[in-house]
């Protein structure tokens, strides 16, 4: 399965945490110091951990346990961005997560493909449907 973004957030953070104590940072100029938190990287993680579990359970030829499965941690993932993190889903992170869950997906041995014409959709909108972020 493809790497959870929430690994790469986690390492930003942690090396600009590094750069600030060492001084070679200005606290002005960490990114990732305003953009994450521990609260909303570990929740984030939690929803993918989740989706994750559901997946390796699930019939990968049954759309509506499949549709299930992505409106669950797209709900999730709603939450989050709406709870007060200090930090929210921008650009580059809601394509990560879009990525993210159609690798997962994939993995899982369904054909996104075939999934989203069946129900109307291109591959990249199956998530579309719930997403608020």
């Amino acid at each position: 399965m493809h790497e959870r973004p929430t690994i790469n957030w986690r390492h930003h953070l942690e090396e600009q945490r590094a750069q600030l104590r060492a001084g070679t940072l200005k606290e002005c100029e960490g990114w990732a110091l305003e953009a994450y938190t521990d609260s909303f990287i570990a929740a984030t993680d939690t929803a993918l951990a989740t989706f994750e579990q559901v997946l390796a359970q699930i019939d990968p030829q049954s759309d509506p346990a499949v549709l299930n499965a992505v409106q669950q941690v797209v709900l999730a993932l709603n939450d989050i961005n709406m709870d007060d993190h200090d930090a929210s889903f921008d650009t580059d992170e809601r394509e990560e997560l879009c990525g993210y869950i159609d690798e997962a997906l994939v993995s899982a041995g369904i054909d996104t493909e075939a999934l989203a014409a069946r129900h109307g959709l291109k591959r990249w909108e199956i998530a579309d449907r719930w997403r608020d972020w």
